[in-house]
């Protein structure tokens, strides 16, 4: 499987309050959620990301509380995965736990700029940037978590079972 769009870059330790503020987290919504994602650190996201954009993060992406809003707000957006150097561990969790596939590559995220093209193969955690034709390694998604991935998330993976 592979997903292919424009880099939305983020540093270090992007905690689930700049995900998605406080403030909306009486919102029940998804959508109102999505519009709302990085509304405080980059506010034209939820009115300019597109689906099968891409998020590069920095180290210990999604810090902070233990919140499901955050990569549900970021899913719903339309994000199709996010890598970043390194993952909060909850938020590792959640994200798998709502379908919302995350990768790890220091170098990708070192090396690929805001607004490149890149392309991620979920399979084999290959990414590319488009716009130079330089590929990265990432250790790719493990078929069970795939399979979670696939069915749309933990409950509906559950469900089908």
């Amino acid at each position: 499987m592979k997903i292919q769009g424009k880099v939305w870059k983020f540093g270090d330790n992007i905690d689930t309050d700049v995900i998605i503020p406080a403030r909306f987290l009486n919102v029940s919504d998804k959508e109102i959620l999505a519009k709302n994602c990085f509304a405080d650190l980059r506010p034209e996201f939820g009115g300019s990301v597109a689906k099968g954009d891409i998020i590069l993060g920095g180290s210990n992406f999604g810090c902070g509380s233990s919140r499901e809003h955050a990569p549900l707000a970021i899913k719903t957006a339309g994000i199709g995965v996010i890598v970043a150097k390194s993952f909060a561990r909850i938020f590792y969790r959640n994200a798998f736990n709502i379908g919302l596939p995350i990768l790890e590559s220091k170098e990708a995220v070192e090396a690929i700029l805001d607004g490149d093209k890149v392309s991620v193969d979920l399979i084999t955690g290959e990414i590319t940037n488009v716009n130079k034709g330089v590929k990265y390694a990432a250790n790719p998604i493990p078929d069970f978590m795939r399979a979670i991935i696939d069915a749309g998330g933990l409950v509906e993976y559950v469900k089908k079972q």
